[in-house]
């Protein structure tokens, strides 16, 4: 009776700059790193151009089917702004087992949290939270409308590209809970107003808050949450129609 042979147990992968990957890529620095594995800054050797990979741990990524999977996902989303583009796989040895390498565009900005923390007092004013949220519900809305989700919203994983009069921005590692049902995405929506809330103060701050963003926030009901906004396209029109007073 053949003995099935276990997948390594690798927790991290230490890479260091300078490191080649696959005789390809070169190591500039870590990114940060998630369940499935961790995420690099790394150079092509032959076109110079940076691009972010995302190198699974073996267990997380059993025949590839997790690489598989966000890949997939990714082309399929190709065409909404605010998702990554995917370019390739590739793989290289690392202690002498094969390991997978998603590799995708690299983009400049900075993490929303650090944004947040930058601003004065730690928080927007109300109508540069709309804005955001804005950005990011339109953002959403194209996911949602291609029948999928994000599953994971979050200040850590929401890059700003670019901020003047609105936002522009790009989101990092998606999670898949189940199927893309109506829970699921009304998940993402609660995620979003959730941001927004905490963006321009939280608890704190929320009871001298203008009318307009306790009629989105809902005191962070699900519930009326729900009624109110069933989908990111509510939540988009619902802005692009508020008065601001």
């Amino acid at each position: 009776m053949a003995v099935k042979k276990s997948l390594p147990k690798v927790t991290s992968f230490r890479l260091q700059r300078g490191e080649l990957l696959a005789d390809k890529y070169q190591v500039l620095s870590r990114l940060g790193a998630g369940w499935e594995g961790e995420v690099y800054l790394v150079r092509e050797r032959g076109t110079r151009i940076e691009r972010t990979a995302k190198i699974f741990f073996p267990r997380r990524n059993p025949r590839d089917r997790a690489l598989r999977f966000n890949a997939r996902k990714l082309h399929k989303l190709r065409n909404c702004p605010v998702v990554i583009q995917y370019r390739t796989r590739d793989s290289y040895l690392h202690n002498g087992t094969k390991v997978s390498i998603m590799l995708s565009d690299f983009v400049e900005g900075e993490l929303l949290s650090k944004f947040l923390k930058r601003q004065r007092g730690g928080r927007l004013s109300p109508f540069q939270g709309i804005h955001l949220l804005h950005a990011l519900a339109s953002g959403i809305e194209c996911i949602h409308s291609l029948g999928e989700y994000h599953g994971d919203l979050h200040t850590d994983n929401i890059i700003v590209t670019r901020f003047g009069l609105g936002f522009e921005l790009k989101l990092l590692d998606m999670f898949q809970w189940g199927p893309p049902n109506a829970e699921n995405i009304q998940h993402d929506v609660y995620d979003m107003i959730r941001i927004f809330y905490d963006a321009i103060g939280g608890q704190r701050h929320y009871a001298r808050q203008p009318g307009e963003v306790k009629t989105i926030c809902r005191g962070l009901k699900r519930t009326l949450i729900a009624q109110n906004f069933r989908s990111a396209g509510r939540l988009t029109r619902h802005l692009e129609k508020m008065e601001w007073l």
